[in-house]
């Protein structure tokens, strides 16, 4: 059978398992406006994952300068080992895709700037389709794009909640980063284990 991998992006192929908690907010209230809440953070990040906002807008209700964009995504790092992986996961399973939560010019730099779009040849990615997982039309979506049927899919994420609905639709899940096997899912700590 003929399989494809599908990989989460944050907490999969980049450290911050959550951007929004980790680096977001934080930058925020450091370079913007002190008094916004979390709540009010991720709020907002959530329209703009979805495609409902553009970043200048965004950057401005955070009453943080736009051009200070590169310098909030400059805290995002690769989970080490990733492109070690990445050449190696191309040869077992042939087609790689990304399924994320993110906002799509910041998922666009990122993978560029880490020369990700070399092994990695679908992006999926909730900005441009203003669907988010754990929603079971994203994973529609993904299964109709790689014009695959749900069990040739192997799908990488690192939250149970993401994987319990791809699973619900026939996808392979795989939890990243362990949590353990009462998740119900096939658990590695390591991209390198899926060989």
């Amino acid at each position: 059978m003929a399989e494809i991998l599908l990989l989460d992006a944050m907490g999969v192929l980049y450290q911050a398992a959550d951007d929004v908690a980790d680096l977001l907010v934080p930058f925020v209230l450091q370079h913007g406006n002190p008094d916004l809440t979390a709540d009010a953070i991720a709020q907002d990040y959530v329209a703009a994952s979805l495609g409902r906002m553009e970043t200048p807008d965004f950057w401005q209700r955070m009453g943080v300068d736009a051009l200070r964009e590169d310098d909030y995504l400059a805290g995002h790092r690769l989970i080490d080992g990733t492109l070690d992986a990445l050449p190696l996961l191309k040869e077992r399973f042939g087609r790689i895709a990304c399924l994320s939560n993110d906002v799509s010019s910041w998922s666009l730099k990122l993978r560029q700037r880490f020369g990700l779009e070399s092994w990695i040849d679908r992006w999926l990615i909730s900005g441009d389709l203003g669907l988010r997982k754990p929603s079971p039309e994203i994973y529609r979506h993904a299964i109709g794009t790689l014009k695959a049927r749900p069990e040739e899919i192997v799908f990488v994420d690192d939250r149970p909640h993401n994987l319990d609905a791809a699973r619900d639709l026939g996808v392979r899940t795989v939890l990243f980063g362990g949590g353990g096997t009462e998740s119900g899912h096939r658990t590695i700590r390591r991209l390198t284990d899926l060989l």
